[in-house]
């Protein structure tokens, strides 16, 4: 899909994408802009990124979210595999993904 298109990702502030949780946002990013799809400004999401295309669990995934909420997120896409380990809290809808497909069609609802 990108073979014949210029991709650029700027990181504000001079900061290393070395976390491997900025899988998922920077792809969400990226075909959200091929799609002509907005990401809606309060969904957030984190997960490092498999070759197949699969959702790999990251650490601190609750904290993650806490700090999410904190900031006024009321979506967080998650992977599927730390859902067990995250804490419900109020205004705040956690979705848990095993695919960036899946990832991708849950920002579009």
């Amino acid at each position: 899909l990108f073979s014949n298109l210029d991709t650029y990702v700027n990181v504000v502030g001079g900061l290393w994408l070395d976390e491997p949780a900025m899988d998922l946002p920077v792809a969400l990013a990226l075909i959200s802009g091929l799609k002509d799809v907005a990401v809606s400004s309060d969904t957030v999401a984190f997960g490092e990124i498999g070759l197949t295309g699969e959702i790999r669990g990251v650490s601190n995934a609750d904290l993650r979210v806490s700090e999410a909420a904190r900031m006024g997120f009321r979506r967080v896409i998650v992977p599927h595999h730390n859902l067990s380990n995250i804490v419900a809290r109020d205004n705040v809808e956690v979705i848990g993904v095993k695919t960036v497909r899946q990832a991708f069609e849950e920002i579009q609802s």
